[in-house]
């Protein structure tokens, strides 16, 4: 025998076992009419338990999203008024070296009116003055010889960070001790 016949001979023997085994393992056995109806059944529950659960996760992964929506709903409008808070910011800075007024008790009364109703919103002004630096909270724009205790944390803030829902929609813009 050559090397071809060899091949084609091996290749009869593993195509007729693979049958054999096929055979084997389909029943030959017919099933009554009771026990067909009974598998069909089995077999629609599973479908049902399934179609069931894919609907039950459907339904809270739903209910999920349009609970972060209705959270997330203003983001923009809040998002629109951060600069006029900025400003708000720098005009009580400037306001500080100047005596009580009218102007200055207006200028106040607005901007706790403002960071108030914000708040309220979910907004959050970050803490970042002596923190350590962190690139999810933090932009840093600088960094500045600060000695050892300083080391990677902020110095400075140059423009505030908020948080919305716990969710950053501005980092903080900072000077990082190195």
């Amino acid at each position: 025998m050559n090397k071809e016949q060899t091949e084609n001979t091996a290749a009869e023997n593993q195509e007729t076992l693979e049958n054999n085994i096929a055979e084997e393992s389909t029943p030959s056995v017919e099933l009554s009419p009771l026990e067909k109806a009974e598998a069909e059944l089995n077999e629609l529950k599973d479908q049902h338990r399934r179609l069931y659960a894919e609907f039950d996760n459907f339904r809270k992964r739903s209910m999920k999203e349009r609970m972060e929506l209705i959270k997330t709903a203003g983001s923009d409008t809040i998002i629109a008024l951060l600069p006029v808070l900025d400003d708000f910011d720098r005009a009580l800075k400037a306001l500080e070296t100047v005596e009580a007024s009218p102007l200055k008790d207006g200028v106040l009364l607005i901007h706790h009116k403002l960071s108030s109703v914000l708040s309220q919103k979910g907004l959050k002004a970050m803490e970042t003055i002596g923190a350590e630096f962190d690139t999810d909270l933090h932009e840093a724009v600088t960094n500045i010889p600060a000695g050892e205790e300083n080391a990677g944390k902020v110095v400075d803030e140059l423009e505030k960070g908020y948080l919305l829902n716990e969710k950053v929609i501005r980092y903080a813009k900072v000077v990082v001790g190195s």
